[in-house]
């Protein structure tokens, strides 16, 4: 691989490949100065999945449950357990030498040593008094509180970090201290006089880490410094920074913040309070978010994970594949590398209908599954062997896949066309191999369960003149973006014509996913995380593409999908798609049925629950039995006992009640799964802090 990340290549999977990287797109660097070596220094210490790392501090369990008493019953029990600790010192030490007299145990000393008896005696007893109410009255919440402040205002004249007992920064305080003591000092010294951004950081340390597994590159990489600076074995495209970021990153360990997990008994301790975060060890086992329009799943899941993709592309550790309408915010052009807009005079580039295989029969299955609509699944196989028999004996007679119209013409039977392709054969001596297809083409069609002549009416959807060029072919048109461009850190943008073509928009949106799952399972460069996002996955799945999602997971890559709701789904994907995901997100105002899902895949867990009954109180004698009577006459009640039963029982971590209800705007509930299997149950995260 080059320092570049490009494999040595910038040529990716379209016809013109120069003009894949648009180098005079080039956002600029974020304003304000970059604190580089503070960034690279802040702690970052190992957390529970779902952490946001940056800055994080472990919490004491006791601190945090003592941080919620108020002041003045801290102050009080404090005060009360000092002074009956007080007097149990003095007490304490005199019951200890009143015993040891009694049994003559100090007798016979000298001076010195019943000098050290005493101070050892007093020193037992204070650590004793100290451990015991100290333990009671919380003293060293009252330390943090109260004391350490006013020392630290008094003496030292600063304001104490409440934290001061927690991690210490990890980080190297020189940021290019690898660089400085590994070989490239020059390198090193040379960026010191540069402003660095977190891309331009990971991005050279990347590079290093290539130079580190082979030396030989290192006369290249000090060279890419000299020349270049920061900007040195930049992306293909040179940006250095996406344009309008808006998320919080940290690019260090691949995290995008989305907000904070919130401090209630449902979410497990390590998580309360602490920045909820998404990395591609997350992302690899795939996220399902369901929730109804306008509850925030664009803004505040899709474009953070899409921002997030993009500059970890930039820095050359990932490739993205944003999928959604062209009015959907999974923002600006300047971010994309690749922008295909089918329907839109202006976008530059298409898309190749048989980019993802390398094989003939597997690209020709995968658009047969997109081509159908949902409704006519169960014809899924055949229309997959007749558009074979089209597309295997043209590849082999043009040594190119058939454009749109072309495909067309042949799978509705014209006869003219049958004939070029039958004497292109011929001439290419390969007829013989490739007659039984044609013939059995030609045999099915005009019968009425004709697969072919279903895939024609379905492809006259594409054959439109607003696609003009889109889809490549016979006419020069487009340059093509092809799916197994995904070696490569690429950033991809497909804006569907929903508006205009919403059935089109269908069709593309399932092609485009299924070549997303069928390249990533054979691509070489799997060092690049590859991240999917469907901004409505409604249309975007079948059953080969639910398939593919739990192969992904070792392939280094994952997709994150969004849903209105489950019943966009067909019944018999819906279960599977909740088992071949790892994380599941739902938000506020989902349906009962969907919260049903959520609820039996997050399963139970044991609770304490407590039950209070009451009953008459029939005890006791004559005496109390008028009391009662004389009580009841005089305030109209009966007098009650009252029995508390405590056992646990197994409840729903969130019942589909909770998840269609209880949830509040802005929030929403999501567990996760990592690569490894490391799992986390459901948490309620706020997504506006």
């Amino acid at each position: 691989m080059g320092l570049d990340g490009t494999q040595g290549q910038r040529a990716i999977g379209v016809d013109r490949p120069a003009e894949l990287y648009k180098a005079s797109a080039v956002p600029t660097q974020r304003s304000g100065p970059f604190d580089l070596a503070g960034w690279a220094g802040e702690p970052r210490p190992e957390a529970a999945p779902g952490v946001y790392r940056y800055g994080y501090r472990p919490a004491d369990p006791a601190r945090t449950k003592d941080a919620g008493v108020p002041a003045g019953p801290l102050l009080l029990r404090a005060a009360l357990n000092l002074l009956v600790g007080w007097f149990a010192y003095i007490y304490g030490v005199n019951l200890v030498f009143a015993l040891a007299g009694l049994f003559g145990l100090l007798n016979g000393l000298s001076q010195t040593a019943a000098v050290i008896v005493l101070l050892l005696v007093n020193a037992a007893v204070v650590a004793g008094v100290v451990k015991l109410f100290g333990r009671m009255g919380r003293w060293p919440e009252v330390w943090r509180r109260y004391v350490a402040p006013l020392l630290a205002r008094t003496v030292t004249h600063e304001q104490p970090d409440e934290l001061q007992d927690a991690a210490q920064p990890t980080g190297p305080a020189d940021p290019w201290h690898q660089l400085r003591y590994g070989g490239a000092d020059l390198a090193a010294r040379h960026l010191d006089t540069e402003h660095v951004g977190d891309v331009d950081y990971v991005r050279i340390q990347r590079a290093w880490e290539t130079v580190l597994a082979d030396p030989e590159l290192l006369p290249a990489f000090t060279e890419q410094i000299a020349e270049r600076g920061a900007a040195a074995c930049a992306h293909p495209s040179e940006a250095r920074d996406l344009p309008g970021r808006s998320a919080r990153h940290d690019l260090l360990t691949r995290q995008v913040r989305l907000g904070t997990a919130q401090d209630v008994i449902k979410n497990p301790p390590a998580h309360r309070t602490a920045g909820f975060a998404l990395d591609p060890t997350l992302l690899g086992t795939s996220l399902l978010a369901v929730g109804p329009a306008g509850t925030g799943k664009t803004a505040h899941l899709a474009r953070p994970v899409a921002e997030a993709l993009c500059l970890q592309a930039l820095a050359g550790t990932a490739c993205a594949v944003v999928i959604g309408s062209a009015d959907a915010d999974l923002g600006p052009d300047e971010w994309y590398d690749v922008v295909i807009a089918p329907g839109d005079p202006q976008s530059a580039y298409g898309l190749d209908l048989f980019g993802a295989a390398k094989d003939v029969d597997e690209a020709a299955a995968r658009l047969a599954d997109a081509l159908l609509p949902d409704e006519l699944a169960a014809r899924t196989e055949s229309a997959r062997t007749a558009l074979q028999q089209i597309v295997g004996p043209f590849h082999a007679a043009f040594r190119r896949y058939p454009g749109v119209r072309e495909l067309r013409a042949l799978l509705g039977g014209d006869p003219d066309s049958f004939v070029a392709l039958g004497k292109t054969l011929r001439e290419a001596e390969l007829l013989e191999v490739y007659q039984p297809d044609l013939q059995h083409r030609v045999r099915q069609h005009g019968r009425a369960d004709d697969p072919g002549a279903l895939l024609a009416d379905r492809l006259a959807l594409l054959d439109r003149p607003a696609f003009a060029g889109c889809f490549p072919g016979a006419e020069p048109g487009k340059p093509a973006f092809a799916m197994r461009a995904l070696d490569h850190p690429l950033r991809v943008r497909v804006k569907l014509p929903e508006r205009s073509h919403p059935e089109a928009a269908r069709m593309l949106s399932r092609l485009v996913t299924g070549q997303f799952v069928q390249a990533t399972a054979v691509r070489e460069e799997r060092a690049l995380f590859a991240g999917l996002v469907v901004d409505d996955a409604s249309a975007a799945l079948d059953a080969h593409t639910v398939r593919g999602l739990q192969r992904m997971r070792g392939a280094n890559a994952g997709a994150v999908l969004l849903l209105r709701t489950l019943v966009d789904l067909p019944e018999a994907l819906r279960a599977p798609l909740f088992g071949a995901v790892g994380c599941r997100m739902a938000f506020p105002g989902i349906a009962p049925w969907d919260g049903k899902l959520f609820s039996e895949a997050w399963g139970t867990h044991l609770v304490q629950e407590t039950a209070i009954t009451h009953a008459p109180d029939t005890s006791g004698g004559l005496l109390r039995r008028a009391a009662r009577v004389g009580r009841k006459a005089l305030s109209g009640t009966t007098a009650q006992t009252e029995s508390v039963t405590t056992r646990d029982v197994e409840r729903h971590r969130w019942s589909p009640s909770e998840l269609a209800h209880a949830l509040p705007t802005g929030h929403a509930v999501i567990s996760l799964s990592t690569v490894a299997g490391e799992q986390v149950p459901p948490l309620l995260v706020d997504l506006r802090s």
